[in-house]
């Protein structure tokens, strides 16, 4: 079985199965990863999906899409390695990634 490991702020760690197909935001969701609420739906509109990819990882998680960009744009704890959650498809690559969770969310 395949993980993705999120990590809260406080260092607490979530570690979830791997399910190809769903987004990283999918998967925090459904295994009640604090967080990450997702309130537009996966419709990059909101940006409380924010997560930041673990720089080994960052290459794996595809190009970020204009309308993507322009909510990382808003959010205040951005780095290098950020992305929304929503937009990041899983493939089987992604098998023990770590994903880090802001302070806050937008």
């Amino acid at each position: 079985m395949g993980k993705i490991i999120f990590v809260e702020h406080n260092s607490t760690e979530h570690v979830a199965k791997l399910d190809v197909g769903s987004t990283l935001m999918q998967i925090a969701v459904t295994n009640a990863v604090p967080g990450i609420d997702g309130d537009c739906g996966a419709e990059c509109a909101c940006g409380t999906c924010h997560i930041v990819v673990d720089g080994q990882w960052f290459n794996r998680t595809g190009e970020i899409a204009d309308v993507e960009e322009q909510m990382l744009s808003m959010t205040p704890e951005r780095t290098d390695t950020s992305r929304l959650g929503c937009q990041v498809k899983v493939t089987e690559e992604m098998d023990g990634m770590i994903v880090y969770l802001p302070e806050f969310q937008m």
